[in-house]
């Protein structure tokens, strides 16, 4: 049967039907939907994780139980996980154990730009790299086999184009289970004390020289001779980009991203006039292939870009060939920024925080775009849980005494979960003081709305069609008293959409400088929480701005510079009604 599938709807259709058993691992884009969609088959387990390194810690221990177990995340994900990636890399695997990382070239959505092959490369595990819909599906169920075949982790390598571009895939409607492989305890395997790590390491010396002999004959890597003159070493996405800008040109198409098979591509290269690299976003396979010995030619008309995603028309200009006209973007357009929606719970919070001119420590998550005009009121965003951490290091480095300024962290529910616990842990742990706050939307917004230990609402669930705002089946966190008991004496709660409540707690605890103060804000995300009330009414606008100020998208300007209110906008969060300091914006009958 086909069907039309995006990349990772393809990789979950292709695990489901390998047998895989287990699926785990933490929603980060361009990954997320594969767990989401593998969870729909009642026959396979899968669960969101804390982080992805406690996922991949998960799909180790079912793996090593003989389990089929597959982990998903990422590219920045696997920096959290590389930990026990680089002992698994070396004890080995007794069900196969794959994990997807999602790379994001252009940065569409995350906070940096990086190539996960470099991680196959230094833990020394095999990574297959699919260039479409049909080959992802294939991919992981190859990635299965390869696991086991070799005892060792692989690696499946997707970018954003892949993921969520749909093609045809020729699907299965019934699952081959190989089934649970015997479990027997093997210490010197397992434990990897120095001993036992040491003869591991010697282990995983033969299993990489049998996987570049491997590499040497698999179909997974093609070469496609269609003359002597040009010659293209690629792999993924980047390779339909050069079928389509260069269709006369010779590729070596690397199915396998390590090891890479060096007899293969030194026959390649001897075989063509000039052999060049495409790839995207990094010099991977640039280092890797010129380590070989195997010299590369430049493009005739100059480099490719290095950062960024490629496209045909970027590969077409390399290569000096023409591409067909186009019509031109519109110009003077206005601009959009980037906004928090109609009614976000975080919204009051970072005015408040602008408004004292707070130097805020942010973090991963919707509320990121409290950095974006007019709110102005994030200052750092760096990774996962740094917030917290950050903020303890601005109080050591006295910049409120410095500057006259408050020190906040700011960090959302998900994230606090995720690695924020052991941030703060640190703070309490060393004494610091300070002012920290948790966004509590009830959800793992940006990402999709998905389940977190601090809602309790695990995947099943979600992908069931549960609400967050209902009772969940599992154990939800208490964020205030996580906090008191990892010892911070000073810990609130309060309704983030209640401005008064708002300043008065933020207030409190910037002036509390010399002890750590800890505020749980909770409302629900606007995507969870639909519910609509009464749109307010302006009366009399004196045209002070503040209710401008708050970025919100459903308020906006009239040519005189008094505000209006776009009714298919607003939810009635009573926002600007709060904020206006003259009463111009109220409800009817208030």
């Amino acid at each position: 049967m086909k069907e039309l599938l995006s990349g990772n709807e393809a990789i979950a259709q292709g695990a489901w039907e390998c047998g895989v058993e287990i699926g785990v691992g933490y929603p980060g884009t361009p990954s997320t939907e594969t767990l989401e969609n593998l969870s729909k088959h009642d026959v396979v387990y899968c669960e969101w994780a804390p982080n992805e390194k406690v996922a991949l810690e998960v799909a180790i221990g079912s793996a090593m139980g003989g389990a089929r177990s597959l982990v998903t995340m990422k590219h920045v994900g696997v920096n959290v996980a590389a930990d026990p990636l680089m002992s698994v890399c070396n004890a080995g695997v007794n069900g196969g154990l794959v994990l997807l990382c999602a790379d994001d070239p252009s940065i569409f959505s995350s906070q940096n730009e990086q190539d996960s092959r470099n991680y196959a490369a230094f833990a020394r595990v095999p990574m297959l790299e699919p260039a479409d819909s049909s080959e992802a599906h294939e991919f992981i169920q190859r990635a299965f086999d390869i696991s086991e075949q070799f005892d060792t982790p692989a690696m499946l390598r997707e970018s954003m184009r892949i993921a969520h571009t749909k093609t045809l895939v020729e699907t299965c409607d019934t699952a081959n289970k190989p089934g649970l492989k015997p479990f027997e305890p093997t210490p010197s395997k397992y434990v990897m004390v120095p001993a036992n790590a040491r003869a591991r390491r010697l282990a995983a010396d033969e299993r990489t020289d049998q996987l570049i002999e491997f590499a040497e004959t698999t179909d997974l890597n093609r070469v496609e001779m269609r003359g002597n003159e040009i010659g293209i070493i690629c792999s993924g996405a980047c390779y339909q980009h050069v079928r389509e800008a260069l269709p006369d040109a010779s590729t070596f198409k690397l199915g396998m991203s390590w090891p890479l098979p060096p007899k293969k591509l030194a026959e390649f290269a001897a075989a063509v006039d000039h052999v060049y690299v495409v790839e995207e976003a990094c010099d991977y396979f640039a280092v890797h292939v010129s380590a070989l010995g195997i010299k590369l030619d430049v493009p005739p008309c100059g480099s490719l870009p290095q950062a960024g995603e490629l496209t045909p028309a970027l590969v077409k200009a390399a290569f000096g060939v023409e591409a067909p006209a186009h019509v031109a973007p519109a110009e003077n357009l206005p601009i959009r920024f980037p906004s928090l929606c109609a009614g976000c719970p975080h919204r009051l919070v970072f005015t408040t925080l602008r408004d004292m001119h707070a130097v805020v420590t942010g973090d991963i998550g919707c509320y990121t775009l409290g950095a974006s005009a007019p709110l102005n009121a994030v200052h750092s965003t760096i990774d996962m849980g740094a917030s917290l951490s950050m903020a303890h290091g601005m109080e050591l480095a006295k910049v409120p005494e410095r500057t006259g300024h408050p020190v906040v962290g700011v960090i959302g529910d998900s994230t606090f979960a995720h690695s924020g616990i052991t941030s703060l842990l640190g703070t309490v742990y060393n004494g610091g003081a300070g002012t920290l706050c948790v966004l509590d939307n009830r959800t793992t917004a940006m990402t999709g709305c998905q389940g977190n230990p601090c809602n309790g609402v695990t995947l099943t669930e979600q992908v069931r069609g549960m609400n967050p705002l209902d009772v969940p089946a599992g154990k939800p966190l208490n964020i205030e008293n996580l906090c008191r008991a990892l010892g911070v004496e000073d810990v609130v709660s309060v309704n983030s959409q209640d401005l008064k409540a708002v300043r008065k707690a933020l207030k409190d605890a910037v002036k509390a400088s010399d002890r750590l103060f800890v505020i749980v804000f909770h409302s629900p995300c606007r995507l969870i929480d639909r519910h609509r009330e009464q749109v307010p009414t302006i009366t009399d606008c004196r045209a002070c701005g503040r209710c401008i100020n708050l970025g919100c998208p459903a308020i906006g300007k009239d040519e005189d510079g008094r505000a209006v209110i776009d009714e298919t906008q607003c939810i009635g969060c009573d926002q600007c009604v709060q904020t206006c300091p003259f009463g111009c914006i109220a409800k009817d009958g208030e």
